[in-house]
């Protein structure tokens, strides 16, 4: 039995045109990605834009996911950082409010020792009894967790898998060979999902099921069912989207924020430091994203105001 399922969507938090949190689009969000195929949301995770967002509007969302969701898929709380005390302090307030996981994002700047790294998830872990998903990505934090510090970890009860984002695909494979057999791992990245899958991954938590959670659906569904060829063919076809949501020099989620009002959604601008994708970017993701069959409950969505 999987925790949380095989397609996730690390969402997006929309905003108003005052720069506040659009508490009604994002419940409206969380409903249709659930329509769309979603087994389970993460909220407050760095593509949700975490670092800018108060507590209280942490908090708001978590409460807003769950209703909007009433118990057709899971909420993951992303509540992870680089100060361990906050996040205990942040996991325990999610605990309180009823989300169904937590996501713990690798230390950023402070760059611990990988023994750093096993204090810092285990003090997390026994804050709450919720399952613990690891968050490794090293494009952004700087530094990497090792397959061996995973394995440690993946020894304690409720630390359940990890969000491989590496890209390095002899260590995820380290990581399926030497982890827990219960432990899951997750592709982080959409380009990998398909690799991820054949070496004993369970899924994907995505930023492209934002506007295509019925194909990726399709494809891991494929290759689930063992239809290997199928599924390797529709990974293919998702690796333009994929790579179309991260443009070099355009950190997520300006990109997904950019498809999704391209789709018929405005979930607003970014927040600062973060900015609007340019014009030049806006046009070619839009030449992308005609290629695919795009949910349809965006285009049943009412855009933000």
């Amino acid at each position: 039995m999987l925790t949380f399922g095989r397609l996730i969507t690390a969402i997006v938090t929309p905003f108003r045109a005052d720069g506040s949190v659009n508490y009604e689009a994002f419940g409206r969000l969380v409903e249709g990605l659930i329509d769309a195929g979603n087994d389970a949301i993460v909220v407050t995770g760095t593509t949700g834009e975490s670092p800018v967002l108060s507590g209280d509007e942490r908090f708001t969302l978590y409460r807003e996911a769950l209703r909007a969701s009433a118990g057709r898929a899971r909420i993951i709380a992303g509540t992870g950082g680089n100060n361990t005390q906050e996040s205990v302090h942040l996991s325990r307030r999610a605990a309180e409010i009823g989300v169904h996981g937590l996501l713990q994002v690798t230390p950023y700047y402070n760059k611990p020792p990988q023994d750093g790294l096993v204090q810092h998830f285990k003090t997390i872990a026994a804050a709450t009894p919720l399952p613990n998903i690891l968050y490794n990505v090293p494009a952004r934090t700087s530094l990497n967790m090792a397959a061996a510090t995973v394995a440690r970890l993946s020894e304690i009860d409720n630390i359940i898998g990890v969000k491989e984002a590496s890209g390095d695909m002899d260590q995820i494979a380290e990581i399926v060979r030497t982890a827990k057999a219960a432990f899951q791992v997750y592709s982080g990245n959409d380009s990998d999902t398909f690799l991820v899958l054949a070496l004993g991954g369970v899924g994907v938590i995505s930023v492209a099921s934002h506007v295509v959670s019925g194909e990726i659906r399709e494809m891991i569904d494929a290759f689930v069912e063992g239809d290997i060829e199928r599924a390797r063919r529709l990974h293919l076809h998702l690796l333009p989207i994929a790579r179309g949501l991260f443009p070099p020099g355009w950190a997520n989620p300006i990109a997904v924020k950019a498809a999704l009002a391209l789709a018929g959604f405005d979930a607003g601008k970014p927040r600062l430091p973060l900015l609007e994708l340019p014009a030049e970017h806006r046009q070619k993701l839009q030449v992308i994203l005609q290629a695919y069959k795009l949910d349809p409950f965006l285009h049943a969505l009412p855009v933000s105001a």
